[in-house]
């Protein structure tokens, strides 16, 4: 790529804020609010983790200004096993988290036709809505694209109102009553919130991505991802923070659209209905835009023959159509098989797997740094980073071990079936040709 048309500083800042603020953010503090306003602790805790691990990732893409972020880093620190898995559970991650942006754009759908309310009719549209995107980006991904980029542009209305002029209707008192509704130690149930704040973070990964596009990766990389980080963390802290002093804890929790209640409660009902046809536009091109970047993942990975070739077979346009219509029949099936009371609960379920797995391959990256002698070209350069590497491989593996006995064991189940997987298939889709990893040593 030309140099004019790479990424400089500014526009690469702008990636990773961009991505980490997106619709999952909508039904985030329904979320929450099953804990109470102590998130604002964990959101504190949970931009440090994050800043570290934004440190890793960001000091990986400026030593190897290679694409694909963490899990080509996997692949070429520990070879072709660890890289599948790599690819496999960040994969996983996106689709999973595709349900949960197709459930936001549903529950803010719900507060304009309350019928959409009921588990197994919200659920049916979640899945249509699923397939129609799915169709648009085999028939046009460039149109589904296009739906996306007009869609930034009132998906952050809800957010930034709340964030700002939130703060002028904020309940003090009403913050304080909703500060621990679980009633349990805070010591235990901040931990515990890590795991679904930090569905607020993920796609800082952005910017390692995406290195090979951008100008001076060893300077903007690093500059992208932590201010990207920063500018993302100061959004939804204030943001998430001002709603808890505008719905009481037992309101939010049942809601469907919680900042299109904030902004009612700060500028009425009509305005609160207009910031729900706005964040059913951003999460509808959103989904749009992550199912054509989901199924992109599984091409990529199997060009390397990391995944089946299946996954890499494109029509005329280029698109991979196989890939597509997989991930929606398994989308469609994990939409019916997590139906719950109620949206918040469900959408809660849904982002702490996807957090899980991608706290699982930033864990990869970490031990990548801490494996520097063996496979980068930028040894010393990593060598100061080991601290800090080992500081966010910690700070994951904490979160994940409070995710809860469910969570762990689904997160072993996934491991275990990645690596009988690889084990059965991994060999014969690299039969023959170089997978594309560097394996040194």
């Amino acid at each position: 790529m030309k140099r004019g048309r790479k990424l400089g500083p500014l526009l690469a800042t702008g990636l990773v804020a961009s991505n980490m603020i997106g619709s999952g953010i909508f039904l985030l503090p329904a979320s929450l609010a099953t804990v109470g306003s102590v998130t604002v602790i964990g959101w504190l805790i949970g931009t440090i983790g994050a800043v570290l691990i934004a440190m890793v990732l960001a000091r990986l893409g400026g030593v190897v200004p290679v694409a694909g972020g963490p899990c080509t880093y996997a692949t070429r620190a520990f070879g072709r096993f660890f890289g599948f898995q790599a690819n496999a559970i960040y994969w996983i991650s996106c689709w999973t988290g595709n349900v949960a942006i197709a459930l936001a754009a549903i529950g803010y759908l719900a507060s304009l036709f309350p019928q959409l309310n009921a588990p197994l009719v919200s659920a049916s549209a979640t899945v249509i809505l699923i397939w129609m995107l799915t169709l648009a980006n085999i028939l046009g991904p460039r149109f589904v694209c296009q739906i996306e980029t007009i869609a930034i542009l009132f998906g952050l209305a809800p957010i930034l109102i709340v964030a700002t002029v939130g703060w002028w209707y904020f309940d003090g008192h009403l913050f304080i009553a909703s500060w621990n509704v679980t009633h349990e130690p805070a010591i235990r149930v901040i931990p515990e919130s890590l795991v679904l704040l930090f569905w607020a973070f993920t796609g800082l990964e952005s910017a390692s991505i995406v290195t090979s596009v951008v100008e001076n990766p060893r300077r903007n990389v690093p500059i992208a991802t932590l201010c990207g980080v920063l500018i993302a963390a100061v959004v939804y802290i204030s943001s998430c923070t001002a709603i808890m002093g505008l719905i009481p804890a037992a309101v939010m929790r049942d809601s469907t659209a919680p900042f299109a209640d904030a902004v009612k409660v700060i500028l009425g009902p009509v305005a609160g209905a207009a910031i729900a046809v706005a964040a059913v536009l951003k999460a509808t091109g959103t989904l749009g835009g992550w199912i054509l970047m989901t199924a992109q993942t599984g091409r990529a990975a199997a060009e390397q023959a990391l995944f089946p070739g299946l996954f890499g077979r494109t029509d005329a346009q280029g698109v991979p159509v196989v890939s597509l219509l997989w991930m929606a029949v398994v989308m469609s099936a994990t939409v019916f098989l997590t139906i719950s009371p109620t949206l918040g609960q469900q959408f809660g379920r849904l982002i702490s797997v996807s957090v899980i797995l991608c706290l699982l391959m930033y864990i990869y990256a970490c031990m990548a740094v801490l494996y520097f002698r063996r496979w980068a070209p930028g040894a010393v350069a990593l060598a100061a980073y080991r601290p800090v590497a080992l500081a966010a491989a910690v700070f994951c593996v904490v979160v994940i071990a409070y995710s809860g006995l469910s969570m762990l064991l689904l997160t072993a189940g996934i491991i275990g079936l990645s690596a009988l997987v690889y084990w059965i298939f991994g060999r014969r889709w690299g039969a023959g040709r170089e997978s594309g990893a560097v394996s040194s040593g």
